[in-house]
């Protein structure tokens, strides 16, 4: 599984920038339901006219393979995204094989987003986080060289790395179509945007509060963001964009949750996520925290 290098590289980058569109939505609340009830929402929220479908791997969660199997199988169009299959889950083989399946099962329709997670999940699977850079290329190296039974087909693996720091980000660049980056400001995202240069594609989560009470809204951020803010990970990339201890400590101060998390009505969530494009990104994808993320929310930010 060579990488692609040069002119090939830079039009399958152009083209994933356009199957993706500019807005997807990104979604924990997928693994509460129950595979008719999943069936039924992705379809429903692809019917909302969102590009792409981005959905996690944690410990407790479905398989990454199978879980975006089915969603691939529940919906006609939609880019499906792994955000992201965890390397530390599975080794690099088994990964470049699922990757080629429902690759050539779903001809461009599948994007595979793979990251390093976190010290406390990869501990929870029996692992030890270290050296997180060095771990991830030796892994694209050895999924390059990920020998198959299969035949060959003519369809590009599409691959975007999780990427918050200035090394990570350069790898992407390097060795991927794209970069994601999660639980952010938008200063990270031309921070990104600088680190990458114009080529490669950078997709953004967004969190998004739709309620314009700050109480209440900082209430629920804050309930959603605690244990990113307890992650030695986002903590580190936050202060590395000038956010201070006192900022990231305990539940984070009122001006840290706003940057991260968008609250507010629909089109104040939409006005962050044009400050989102127009600092570099090229796709925003939008989590709405909420009773329930599949509510006309959704059909409104779409």
């Amino acid at each position: 599984m060579e990488e692609p290098q040069g002119p090939e590289l830079r039009g399958e980058r152009d083209e994933l920038r356009e199957s993706l569109g500019r807005i997807g939505v990104w979604s924990f609340a997928l693994e509460s339901l129950t595979a008719a009830e999943e069936r039924e929402a992705v379809a429903e929220i692809e019917s909302f006219g969102y590009g792409a479908i981005w959905f996690p791997e944690s410990v407790e969660s479905r398989e990454v393979f199978a879980h975006a199997g089915w969603i691939l199988a529940s919906t006609e169009r939609a880019i499906v995204v792994s955000g992201i299959a965890n390397v530390w889950a599975r080794d690099p083989t088994a990964m470049a094989n699922g990757w080629r399946m429902l690759t050539d099962a779903y001809p461009e329709r599948f994007v595979l987003g793979v990251g390093v997670s976190h010290a406390g999940s990869v501990a929870r699977r029996g692992g030890t986080y270290e050296r997180p850079y060095t771990a991830m290329r030796d892994y694209l190296d050895s999924m390059n060289r990920a020998p198959s039974s299969a035949p060959e087909n003519d369809w590009t693996p599409r691959l975007v790395l999780a990427a918050l720091g200035p090394r990570m980000l350069e790898l992407g660049a390097e060795r991927a179509h794209g970069v994601h980056s999660y639980f952010v400001p938008v200063e990270h995202t031309a921070f990104a945007r600088q680190r990458l240069g114009p080529g490669p594609v950078l997709a953004v989560e967004q969190t998004v509060v739709l309620e314009s009470d700050p109480s209440e809204a900082r209430r629920v951020a804050r309930g959603f963001a605690l244990d990113y803010l307890q992650s030695e990970n986002y903590a580190r990339n936050l202060k590395r964009m000038g956010w201070t201890g006192a900022d990231v400590a305990g539940q984070g101060s009122d001006a840290l949750i706003d940057a991260v998390i968008a609250w507010g009505d629909v089109d104040r969530v939409a006005l962050r996520v044009r400050q989102h494009l127009d600092a570099g990104a090229d796709h925003v994808c939008v989590q709405v925290v909420a009773e329930d993320e599949l509510d006309p929310c959704l059909q409104q930010l779409g």
